[in-house]
């Protein structure tokens, strides 16, 4: 796995975008303009956290596994055995889906 050999620092998320959908319900294939961008992605690595004002290490919010929300625009590419992924802050991150 590519994400095992990166690990991301302090506060940062590494994410996986989850893909656009190519074929409506009705059958009709999308072309990639009409996509959109998708804002949904799973977490793949998590840094251990920044450390606050105080010196103590402030906990992430997000874990491996989970589903989150990520904003339109910002986060940096990472191209890692091919595949993109993504680098967000802790903080920038909007929310997490619950099963």
């Amino acid at each position: 796995m590519a994400f095992r050999k990166f690990l991301p620092l302090f506060d940062r998320v590494l994410v996986e975008r989850l893909t656009a959908d190519t074929v409506t319900k009705g059958g009709i294939m999308l072309p990639e303009k009409s996509q959109g961008k998708v804002l949904q992605a799973t977490v793949v690595a998590v840094g251990p956290g920044s450390v606050n004002q105080k010196g103590h290490l402030q906990s992430m919010s997000v874990k491996v596994g989970e589903k989150v929300l990520l904003p339109e625009y910002g986060g940096t590419k990472v191209v890692l055995d091919d595949k993109d992924y993504y680098l967000f802050r802790d903080g920038d991150i909007l929310g997490k889906y619950t099963e």
